[in-house]
């Protein structure tokens, strides 16, 4: 039966069993779904790197070796370079055992002073939360080795995926093509190229984000004498790579280092001062001009996509919520059958309220593919 024939309430009946499907399958498969999604996009921005030498006569297998190799460098250096910053942490532990402990103190003088509890009923509150604390680390605990393990699979499976991707792509291209009809091939073929050309923009440019704000934000907390500047910078460049939740996360934990690093409270203030203004370069001036993508995400839609992405597969979800939502809006504006979810998902408001305009005009002002593209 065609689709055009199938009554509406049956298509969107459709849909939502298809929606639930698919979330489905991601929350019972999400360690084999989330390296092979992430792998994807990897081999597409390292793409570039292997035409390049398969143009110089590089045979096509050792060029993509090359390629990968390339990506787990610069990886591994940012690796060395977070480890290097923790470990001045730990040779600091003594200090900044002393400076939490004299900040407990003032703080407990503090409350002492406008709550009236006396510092034996805050010792006792504190024992009795340590207690709760230290009962869910011990099962936090519990569960590190079967994390780490899962870690290193994630990792050690991304380098594999990315070669066989990488070897076996017109064989994929080919899968792709044989699911649609002759008629419809230019429009596939519209769709994998936006889809190719917004994952190199987008990874590529969240790769040039976490090198500059780690500069960035490095240089200017070490002029200011911010103790674990280096430090400060990476985490919060990498947790900024999560929309929305990660420079809230990364601004937390810069405050934390700060005050356990220093027993003065204006170090903070320079911490916080700094990621603002870092965030607002980073924000309009640098991304913009980085990232060129044409597909405009909504903040509704994203900051959902992001917290329905953590939920399903937890960080990687977050993480790659946002392009894979942008795949999604490429695919929907360009069927007809799915054309309501790419007008939910982009930014582009109707002129006036769909309650006063009649439906023949909405039709009209639905936002459709660029001319000179099938439909």
């Amino acid at each position: 039966m065609n689709n055009s024939t199938l009554p509406l309430t049956v298509k969107r009946s459709i849909e939502m069993l298809g929606l639930f499907l698919v979330g489905a399958l991601v929350l019972m498969a999400s360690d084999v779904i989330m390296p092979l999604i992430l792998s994807f996009f990897l081999s597409l921005v390292l793409l570039p790197v292997c035409r390049f030498l398969v143009k110089y006569k590089v045979p096509r297998v050792l060029a993509i070796v090359l390629s990968i190799l390339l990506l787990v460098i610069i990886v591994a250096f940012f690796a060395w370079l977070f480890f290097m910053q923790i470990n001045k942490l730990i040779v600091d532990f003594p200090t900044i055992r002393d400076n939490l402990t004299q900040h407990v103190n003032n703080l407990s003088a503090w409350i002492d002073k406008k709550g009236h509890f006396s510092t034996q009923e805050q010792t006792k509150i504190i024992n009795e939360q340590s207690n709760k604390l230290l009962n869910y680390a011990g099962g936090v605990l519990g569960g590190v080795a079967t994390s780490a393990t899962s870690v290193l699979l994630f990792f050690g499976l991304i380098p594999i995926y990315i070669f066989f991707l990488m070897y076996y792509k017109n064989l994929l291209l080919n899968f792709v093509f044989l699911w649609f009809k002759q008629c419809h091939h230019e429009k596939v073929q519209d769709v994998m190229h936006e889809t190719e050309a917004i994952i190199k923009s987008y990874i590529g440019g969240l790769i040039i984000q976490i090198t500059y704000m780690t500069l960035l934000m490095g240089i200017a907390l070490t002029i200011f004498g911010i103790p674990h500047a280096i430090l400060i910078a990476i985490i919060f460049a990498f947790l900024n790579l999560i929309p929305y939740i990660g420079a809230l996360i990364g601004n937390l934990i810069g405050v934390l280092l700060t005050i356990s690093s220093s027993q003065e409270l204006g170090p903070v203030f320079t911490v916080l001062i700094v990621i603002a203004v870092v965030q607002f370069l980073d924000n309009n001036i640098l991304m913009p001009r980085i990232v060129g993508s044409k597909v405009k995400i909504n903040a509704l839609a994203s900051i959902v996509a992001v917290f329905v992405g953590g939920k399903l597969a937890g960080i990687s979800g977050m993480f790659l919520s946002l392009p894979i939502l942008a795949i999604f809006k490429i695919i929907f504006d360009r069927t007809e059958m799915f054309r309501q979810w790419g007008v939910l998902f982009g930014e582009e408001q109707p002129p006036a309220s769909p309650l006063q305009t009649p439906a023949a005009e909405i039709a009209e002002e639905t936002p459709r593919p660029a001319e000179g593209e099938n439909r």
